[in-house]
């Protein structure tokens, strides 16, 4: 089995840097050319779906058939819905948020021209000090508005600056790497296992290795609106989703584990590759955990949704607080990567 650990602060580098650029959900061209930079680099083909899907073809030692893989680049974020009469923004939500871990946020406003200005994620009582519901007010769409740190007093101040409703809102993701090995930021979900598949990549190319059939990383770019993965490559003999794990309530997984899906909201896996995926991990004594996920969807149930004929398994490292503040660990991360390998054959 392929040895991750020593590809420790590789990873890290990689994450961070995927982490720090943006990528709401369809907003794509900076991540692309991230992800491209990386694929030329490390030996794999790339291509850019019309839609702005990334696809990294890989030759294995057999090319009889071919595996796939999925992973997204796609974050939460927000958009512009209005302008209010004195230059504050409304705004609606791109994917699912959380709104109240919002409030406080710093964010950056892109135009459509290109320009950037800051601002910060405010509820509409934001003060302690004049307003009695500070503390009570609802954290959500109706009642928060985005401050812009530009000098603005109306509407046209606002619209001066070339912004308009449907200009992009992107959160500070606050992304830290812990001596501990702990990575905590917005959006690991699923930028984490983007930055698995460039891993995994860096490791083949390092150590001469090859999978044992062809291979294709479907990154998709709208998975947090529930269409990522409507389009697949062609002759596809599966398809395995690299994503968050889940943790809380009756779940098993960890930070430290790889997960395993069995069902999630939109029913049940493949019921051959999941079992296939399990016994590999037992077998090569991973940490993992084999749950249910009630309210979670991903791009195998887009893919199936679209109406291809591929089996599909979901996996990926433990994270905690998802749509939030969230956090995982390296351990999780070295599992998730080495069962990613298991299943190609490496």
């Amino acid at each position: 089995m392929i040895n991750v650990e020593e590809y420790k602060d590789y990873y890290f580098s990689v994450v961070t840097e995927l982490l720090r650029c943006p990528s709401p959900s369809g907003y794509y061209r900076e991540i692309a050319k991230v992800v491209e930079g990386y694929a030329k680099e490390l030996g794999a083909a790339f291509r850019l779906t019309a839609k702005g899907c990334m696809v990294l073809s890989v030759k294995g030692k057999d090319s009889s058939k071919k595996l796939g893989l999925s992973a997204h680049a796609d974050t939460l974020g927000a958009m512009i819905r209005g302008i209010l009469p004195d230059g504050q923004l409304s705004f609606t939500k791109v994917g699912g948020p959380q709104l109240p871990t919002l409030d406080g946020e710093y964010c950056t406003v892109m135009t459509r021209s290109g320009k950037r200005y800051t601002g910060t994620f405010l509820s509409k009582s934001p003060s302690s000090h004049v307003y009695s519901d500070s503390a009570t007010r609802p954290r959500d769409d109706g009642n928060m508005y985005v401050r812009l740190d530009e000098v603005v007093a109306s509407a046209d101040d606002v619209r001066k600056l070339g912004i308009e409703s449907g200009d992009y809102i992107f959160i500070d993701p606050k992304t830290t790497v812990t001596e501990s090995g702990f990575l905590k930021s917005r959006f690991i979900d699923d930028k984490a296992s983007v930055a698995c598949f460039i891993t995994l990549l860096k490791i083949m190319k390092d150590k001469g290795l090859k999978a044992a059939h062809d291979f294709d990383m479907l990154i998709t770019v709208y998975e947090e609106v529930g269409h990522g993965a409507a389009y697949v490559p062609e002759g596809l003999a599966s398809m395995l989703a690299v994503d968050m794990g889940c943790i809380g309530s009756d779940l098993n997984c960890t930070e430290h584990d790889v997960s395993i899906c069995a069902k999630d909201g939109h029913g049940p896996y493949d019921y051959e590759l999941t079992t296939k995926l399990i016994n590999l991990a037992k077998e090569n004594n991973l940490s993992y955990a084999v749950d249910i996920y009630p309210y979670y969807g991903s791009d195998i149930g887009a893919m199936w949704t679209a109406g291809h004929d591929v089996p599909g398994a979901l996996i990926g490292t433990g994270v905690h607080a998802s749509h939030g503040m969230e956090r995982t660990h390296f351990d999780g991360i070295k599992n998730t990567i080495a069962l990613v390998s298991l299943y190609l054959g490496i």
